[in-house]
């Protein structure tokens, strides 16, 4: 930044907080320790170029007093941390909102004590600091300035603490000393409650968040470590240790984290926060990191974790074409001509390129191979095997029970491994491209508004279809049969009482009526309820389903700003099949996937539009009940209406097909997107989508 480098022009400031030696028993700042990854040395510099801009009395300056501690990396963590003796990586929401409480949000006691489990990179950062106190606990040092590597000395920083520290020096003179001192922090939406203790001091009582620069005490450290362990994320626990500990505050902060640094934090209170309507907004959910090191190709024989390595490879961003018997024609022409405007930059298990690997090798000079291999014979042969085709300098083999197979490929790839586990899936094979199509396709007009731009969204192409293949079944599934009309069956359904951020109101379980012998209508009003203005109506399957046919028989809303939903989702990662009708045009339905991969748990939830295409119905259904129906496979996707097809999409066109369960949807709710939806007409409230039937015939998910 601009403004940053400037400020190293200015005349260097003297702080009397920092010493060498502590003369008389004052208190006095003798140690800095900075937080800083072994992958991010930059920033360890110029964590320094800022100390190197403040001197204590002798002037020395203060970079002279700083030594580097080695944060825990939680991109190497080989799997999710359990709880030890120093950190619990479980905490409630109620552990959240004792911090910081949201007055107009109603959450329920089940919402309350629902467990939430800490993002690796919390855990992570929870860790980096114990290991710090633990050295200050078994150091020498009287007081240590503890920072992180993504942080600026504000101009004021040596003029202000050298009145805090006058301040506490005098409060050891009476007898009082501090464990804790936060120079940097962000107070709750509503202020922190806190007691002033002097002009630039105060004690809080909860609500300071973040923790990138405080001093902590030798007999503060030895106390925090004795409250072991830390439940949550580190700055959240230490609320709840305030009343326990000595901790003050300097009246503004004067060390803050630099804009021009991005965040590698990932937040677990989110999801929750959500649910309950105190996030409202924000910007479209992308995916920005995209590979240096293309193309790559993949080989190996069956079984030995090949599809996983196609998952893997497009978790770190790669446009990924896997597990086929060849490429889609256009596709193997562009590669093997080696034109650089091709759909794809990764190829796994494509039987058709291995007698390709001497040709790809002198078209792509800077290509990577990766050999998968199953046993110490399947290892040997595959050594055998890339030595005879030239590339023993420029491979990686990868064995299938190989651990931590991120690091292995990361290095290799030059890119950073994501903060989740390696994907681990059954290998599906080589698929055949097939050439036929489904030809009862209702002719209706439709139009493509903008789309998402990720490495798993492929941009319209005229020449790109799509590759049509033949799937695989799933094997750990049953088949089974529910429909639900006048009455919900509590043990397949349950209704919803949470929200998201683009939905104003809130989910409300009220708000659904059974019609007696005439279906059911989900309504959405006008209702007080503190951090939305309405409620509306949504019901969700308790049982998740991959692959099957799901219909719902409805007559939609039309009043403007109401969406009417029908639609397969799942998080962790996010992937989602959708119909849905806006109530302000209610002669067009609007079809979508939202795809991301990973297995169970990896917590890719990236999308804002997806990748949406609208149709024209030619009737509006708002005027009388039609059957609308999504029929997923494990190789296409067919929306019907009345059982008439109106939409077919298959493998990447433009998404990969979402693979994993999803839970089953319906609802109605008013859009925060005017685009989307309109501006909500509030005056012809209350909106109502009469529902006569919903219909799953589908693969139910098992535990095996």
């Amino acid at each position: 930044m601009f403004t940053l480098k400037c400020r190293r022009l200015l005349p260097t400031k003297k702080c009397t907080a920092f010493g060498d030696t502590n003369n008389g028993n004052l208190p006095i700042i003798e140690q800095i320790y900075i937080i800083n990854l072994k992958r991010q040395p930059q920033r360890l510099v110029e964590v320094n170029n800022e100390l190197s801009k403040v001197a204590d009395c002798s002037g020395k300056l203060l970079s002279s007093y700083a030594t580097r501690h080695p944060a825990t990396d939680a991109k190497y963590f080989s799997k999710d941390p359990v709880k030890d003796f120093d950190i619990d990586p479980e905490y409630t929401l109620n552990d959240q909102l004792f911090v910081e409480p949201q007055p107009l949000a109603l959450p329920t006691r089940l919402e309350l004590d629902n467990v939430i489990k800490m993002s690796r990179p919390e855990v992570a950062v929870a860790k980096s600091h114990i290991d710090i106190w633990k050295k200050v606990a078994n150091g020498c040092h009287s007081h240590v300035l503890i920072l992180e590597d993504d942080i600026w000395l504000r101009t004021r920083f040596a003029k202000d603490l050298n009145e805090a520290w006058a301040e506490i020096t005098n409060k050891v003179h009476e007898g009082s000393n501090f464990d804790l001192l936060y120079l940097s922090y962000e107070e709750v939406k509503h202020g922190a409650p806190k007691i002033f203790l002097s002009k630039m001091l105060f004690q809080p009582e909860r609500g300071l968040w973040n923790l990138s620069g405080y001093v902590i005490s030798k007999k503060g450290a030895e106390r925090l470590l004795e409250l072991l362990p830390c439940k949550g994320p580190v700055d959240l626990w230490l609320n709840h240790q305030f009343k326990t500990l000595n901790v003050c505050a300097i009246r503004k902060s004067i060390i803050d984290q630099r804009p021009d640094f991005n965040s590698t934090n990932s937040y677990s209170i989110l999801p929750s926060l959500t649910k309950i309507g105190v996030i409202t907004s924000e910007a479209a959910s992308s995916y920005h990191i995209r590979p240096t090191e293309y193309p790559v190709f993949v080989f190996g024989p069956k079984n030995s974790g090949l599809t996983s390595i196609a998952v893997a490879l497009s978790m770190l961003g790669y446009r990924c074409c896997s597990d086929l018997d060849t490429l889609p024609q256009h596709e193997l022409e562009m590669l093997l001509e080696g034109k650089v405007n091709r759909v794809f930059n990764a190829y796994v298990n494509i039987n058709s390129l291995g007698i390709e690997i001497p040709r790809i090798k002198i078209l792509y000079p800077k290509a990577k191979f990766i050999f998968t291999t199953i046993g110490v014979e399947s290892s040997v042969a595959m050594e055998v095997l890339t030595g005879s085709v030239g590339l023993e300098s420029n491979v990686i083999i990868v064995e299938k029970d190989r651990p931590n197979k991120w690091q292995l490929i990361c290095e290799y790839l030059r890119c950073a491994p994501p903060a989740y586990a390696f994907p681990e899936f059954d290998d599906i094979g080589q698929r055949q491209i097939l050439s036929t199509s489904k030809s009862n396709r209702k002719t209706l007009k439709v139009t493509i508004p903008k789309r998402d731009q990720s490495p798993w969204i492929i941009e319209p192409i005229n020449i790109w279809q799509g590759i049509e293949s033949n799937g695989v079944e799933p094997t750990s599934a049953i088949l089974v049969r529910h429909e639900i009309t006048d009455s919900l069956d509590e043990d397949h359904w349950f209704l919803r009482d949470d929200t998201f951020t683009d939905n104003l109101a809130l989910f409300r379980p009220n708000n659904f009526v059974s019609l007696p012998d005439a279906g059911f209508v989900l309504n959405l009003k006008k209702d007080m309820l503190g951090v939305r203005e309405y409620s509306a109506a949504a019901i969700t399957s308790r049982c998740r389903y991959i692959y099957g046919r799901f219909e719902a028989t409805f007559k939609a809303s039309n009043v403007p700003g109401v969406i009417n939903g029908f639609f397969l989702y799942r998080d962790s990662p996010r992937q989602e099949i959708d119909i849905e009708i806006a109530g302000h045009k209610p002669t067009r339905l609007m079809v979508n996937v939202f795809y991301n991969p990973g297995a169970e748990g990896t917590k890719f939830d990236y999308g804002y539009r997806g990748s949406p295409t609208y149709i024209e119905l030619g009737f509006d259904a708002s005027k009388d009940y039609h059957r609308y129906a999504i029929e997923w496979g494990p190789h296409e996707i067919c929306w019907y209406i009345d059982d008439n097809l109106v939409h077919r999409r298959v493998d990447w066109n433009p998404t990969p097909i979402p693979q994993l369960p999803m839970a089953v949807h319906l609802n109605v709710w008013p859009c925060r997107s005017k685009e989307l939806a309109g501006s909500l007409k509030k005056s012809r409230l209350p909106a109502q989508t009469f529902v006569k039937s919903i219909l799953i015939k589908a693969n139910r998910q098992t535990n095996s």
